[in-house]
């Protein structure tokens, strides 16, 4: 699985990270269906109001959700930094949020 952060094109955000992982066991934490599992596919951006937000799918769905701790103040260590933590908590599993900055 391809869980190597891409630049994504398109959209209105400054900056954005898309990315596939696997989730661990007890997948990932979202703020409108609680927990999903399995082969997903994660967002980061940096939106114009000045905050990272990180959004969840299962891979090649339609509907995105918000990755509970999303959205957040960027890190000193920028977008990309935050992108790859997540990614790593993600796979790691046990309803992961996205990580405190």
């Amino acid at each position: 699985m391809n869980d190597t952060p891409q630049p994504a094109t398109g959209g209105t955000a400054a900056e954005h990270y898309t990315g596939q992982v696997l989730a661990g066991p007890g997948g990932a934490m979202t703020d409108e269906v609680g927990v999903i599992t399995g082969d997903l596919t994660l967002t980061t951006s940096l939106e114009d109001d000045g905050l990272a937000h990180s959004r969840i799918q299962y891979t090649d769905a339609d509907e995105w959700y918000t990755l509970t701790g999303s959205p957040q103040k960027p890190p000193a260590s920028g977008l990309r930094a935050l992108h790859e933590q997540t990614l790593k908590a993600v796979r790691t599993g046990g309803a992961a949020e996205a990580p405190r900055t």
